[in-house]
């Protein structure tokens, strides 16, 4: 199938746009109302747009009728509470699906591998539409905790770290990575991720804010890197034999907000 594509986006995968001045703005994720949804490690999401302006985060294909991740519907108690945040999502000009603020308890680099996922964004998406990426603004300041992208999820040479400190901003093609976030903490990490359909509105949007991805990764230590890498492979061990003696088999892994 056919989709239309931000070229930059294409290319690598992920751009990483100017750093917004997130001190500017009041913290408005403080304010708002979350759900508890299980997604990449402990979590709980406060919906801006949902599929029907309800306060949920279901993917929209969940839905009667089902349909792709695009045309969400704003939830007017947390726009209320929110309207800079939804400024931010709505500032693309680009179609908005999901909206929603994750709440993202610390980790380590080991849980972070074992729950990389890739999304399902373009479910029922019809051919020649705008493929769906997902733009992620950190609004908590997290310096030392890391968007984790991998091609391939067992293989650490396809990793790609970029920091998350307050006001960074990155779009990515999450159907296309493996992703998840490893962070450090204390405190819990607040991000707002937006849903957006690639087009020619989203391509002046990364163009204004300097979009690029010639990204170098911060430094880890071969050792840190091969101790994660096996530990995930014992969890995987153990999840397999747990689901055998259930008589079920491992069906790999799924977008964990499907």
């Amino acid at each position: 199938m056919s989709y239309i594509k931000s070229s930059l986006l294409d290319e690598k995968g992920y751009v990483i746009l100017d750093r917004y001045d997130q001190a500017a703005d009041p913290q408005e994720w403080k304010n708002i109302e979350y759900v508890d949804w299980k997604s990449s490690g402990v979590t709980r999401f406060a919906p801006l747009a949902s599929a029907f302006g309800e306060l949920e985060v279901n993917g929209f294909w969940n839905h009667t009728p089902p349909r792709t991740d695009k045309d969400g519907v704003w939830i007017d108690s947390q726009v209320e509470k929110a309207p800079h945040l939804v400024a931010r999502a709505k500032a693309p000009g680009a179609n908005v699906g999901r909206c929603r603020v994750i709440e993202l308890q610390p980790n380590e680099y080991a849980s972070a591998l074992y729950n990389l996922h890739q999304d399902d964004n373009n479910r029922l998406n019809p051919d020649g539409a705008g493929w769906i990426v997902r733009g992620f603004f950190n609004l908590s300041d997290d310096p030392e905790s890391f968007m984790t992208l991998r091609q391939d999820r067992f293989d650490p040479t396809t990793e790609i770290r970029i920091p998350l400190p307050a006001g960074a901003q990155i779009i990515v093609d999450t159907q296309r990575f493996w992703h998840a976030v490893w962070h450090k903490g204390p405190e819990p990490r607040y991000c707002l991720i937006t849903s957006w359909e690639s087009g020619p509105e989203l391509d002046a949007y990364i163009e204004r804010h300097h979009g690029r991805n010639d990204h170098v990764n911060p430094p880890l230590a071969q050792e840190v890197i091969d101790d994660a890498q096996a530990e995930v492979q014992r969890r995987f061990a153990e999840r397999s034999v747990v689901l055998a003696e259930k008589g079920r088999a491992e069906k790999g892994p799924v977008d964990p907000e499907a």
